[in-house]
């Protein structure tokens, strides 16, 4: 068997390299490059209960200006954490490439984030502001003022620059928070030049072109909805359709219908959905040229039944908080079953050791995911987290806990992860973050989450409640219950077990610590 610090196996055009694009960059910027060249036509369409609202590239352009004037007027120092605090709206794509511009560095939070989780990230991220949606909860008391500029659309087709902050390629531009193995979110922040590392994405997943209408499913403030519907379909001049509201699965077909949309996006569980509710919609998907799916893995069998029923390919990604999806399938790439793909072209992955070692192991043995530090689309780092971040380097490589193998054919094999993370309707979510939540609740001595999957393709957060001494005679359904309503006031929603049972004591190993593997036993 041949080692192989693996790359597709006819490496095309390598992607510009952070380390020899040092001349001024702005994320912003090289996104808003040949505006010119679109600048009348339709990029965003947002599609809300209130009806639908369409905006133009020049118009895109002139409110992200009209936010960066009024960021800059803040005088807050180059730098400063911004959290964008907003819903599935315009405002939100707006307002993060605003910050950008203007030499900040945003902060996505989801607005299904309690008033709780919200000032954690506050704290901990250090914000100085925050732009926020009046109609979602905010902490008081902050140290801090809430910007809500309001951005009307311009029939105006005079172009008045962006002054464009222009640094360093390496110098952060964003954070984004993810689960941390110690139980706490952590940021991870990206460098301006992190753009540059969705090239690979085209030719290896997307085939996004010009001409093609991006309906993504997901929330703007998760980056695979950010950087499909934003950083991606911009890039090439094509249109993106966000939508707010409820998520009723018997939406979408009909809104890919209405809007002749040629590339969704979506976790597989939303083309499950559509299968179920909609399974008759064949023939009003036949504008999809095909479907996009990332966050958590594609079942062989959904994959197989959505194109026989629905007429179009669905293409998996793998990826992550820090690096974005890097290992696809598409349109050039043919599906393996099972398989999420190939590395992208000019990505350069490995297969390593478990141990401290650096050489990459031999075709068709499993270790740890690596990505090389050359990459452009890795994260800079963790943000104050200099332990977390020891562990991920390895030399020149980033090793992020997945466990895989690569075939004779270039493919990975994806086998879960190292470390305890799980993964929540497509977020990554940190088991003793959910646990450390529920044993705040005075009926809950101890509590323990895992994943289960009741059936193929179905994975579901569940949770075993061991209950405190003064509670021991109290009904099992009512410390259920309890518990449901605790994580709903103090969880955000993809947070929440969906799934609870209560057990005298959790299962150990003998030197007492939580046997995470045995929890799936009581379901």
């Amino acid at each position: 068997m041949s080692r192989s610090t693996v790359s597709p196996q006819n490496p095309p055009t390598t992607p510009p390299q952070a380390s020899k694009t040092k001349h001024p960059f702005n994320l912003c910027a090289y996104l808003f490059e040949h505006i010119d060249t679109h600048a009348s036509k339709t990029a965003l369409l947002h599609l809300s209960p209130q009806g639908t609202q369409s905006w133009t590239y020049q118009q895109i352009y002139s409110a992200v200006r009209q936010l960066h004037i009024q960021l800059c007027a803040t005088q807050l120092p180059k730098g400063a954490r911004i959290l964008i605090r907003l819903g599935n709206q315009p405002l939100f794509a707006f307002g993060f490439l605003a910050a950008i511009s203007a030499g900040y560095r945003p902060i996505p939070v989801s607005p299904q984030l309690t008033e709780e989780e919200v000032a954690y990230l506050w704290e901990d991220s250090e914000a100085s502001l925050a732009l926020v949606d009046p109609k979602l909860p905010f902490p008081s008391g902050l140290s801090s003022f809430s910007l809500s500029p309001s951005v009307e659309q311009s029939d105006s087709t005079e172009k008045q620059d962006i002054d464009f902050f222009y640094t360093d390629p390496d110098s952060p531009a964003y954070m984004i928070y993810t689960s941390g193995t110690t139980g706490w979110p952590k940021g991870v922040l990206h460098a301006h030049r992190s753009i540059l590392g969705r090239i690979p994405m085209f030719g290896g997943w997307t085939d996004l072109k010009a001409q093609d209408i991006l309906l993504h499913a997901g929330q703007l403030n998760w980056t695979y909805t950010l950087g499909l519907a934003v950083f991606d379909a911009w890039q090439v001049g094509a249109t993106s359709v966000i939508v707010e509201g409820p998520n009723d699965p018997a939406r979408w077909a009909s809104l890919i219908q209405e809007h002749q949309i040629s590339i969704f996006a979506a976790v597989p569980s939303v083309y499950r959905q559509i299968l179920k509710y909609t399974p008759e919609a064949g023939p009003a998907l036949r504008s999809l040229r095909h479907g996009l799916t990332a966050g958590e893995a594609l079942s062989p069998s959904l994959a197989e039944r959505w194109e026989e029923t629905m007429g179009c390919p669905l293409y998996e990604a793998l990826g992550m908080s820090e690096c974005s999806t890097y290992i696809s399938c598409g349109p050039s790439v043919p599906r393996k079953a099972g398989s999420p793909g190939r590395p992208q072209q000019g990505r350069r992955i490995a297969i390593l050791p478990m141990d401290t070692e650096e050489d990459p192991l031999p075709t068709g043995e499993t270790g740890l995911l690596a990505i090389h530090r050359s990459d452009p689309g890795l994260m800079l780092g963790y943000w104050k987290r200099p332990d977390e971040e020891a562990l991920i380097w390895r030399g020149e490589w980033f090793v992020g806990g997945d466990l895989a193998h690569l075939d004779q054919d270039g493919y990975i094999w994806f086998h879960g992860r190292q470390d305890d993370l799980l993964n929540a309707q497509g977020y990554r979510v940190s088991p003793r973050e959910i646990e450390r939540a529920l044993e705040r609740h005075p009926a809950i001595q101890e509590a323990a989450v895992c994943e289960v999957s009741p059936r193929e393709g179905l994975s579901l957060l569940a949770a075993v409640l061991v209950p405190s001494p003064s509670f021991a005679e109290t009904p099992h359904a009512r410390i259920i219950q309890e518990a449901q309503g605790w994580s709903a006031q103090h969880l955000a929603r993809y947070k929440q077990p969906r799934l609870y049972i209560v057990a005298p004591i959790l299962p150990r190993t003998k030197n007492g610590k939580l046997n995470r593997n045995k929890l799936s036993d009581f379901f």
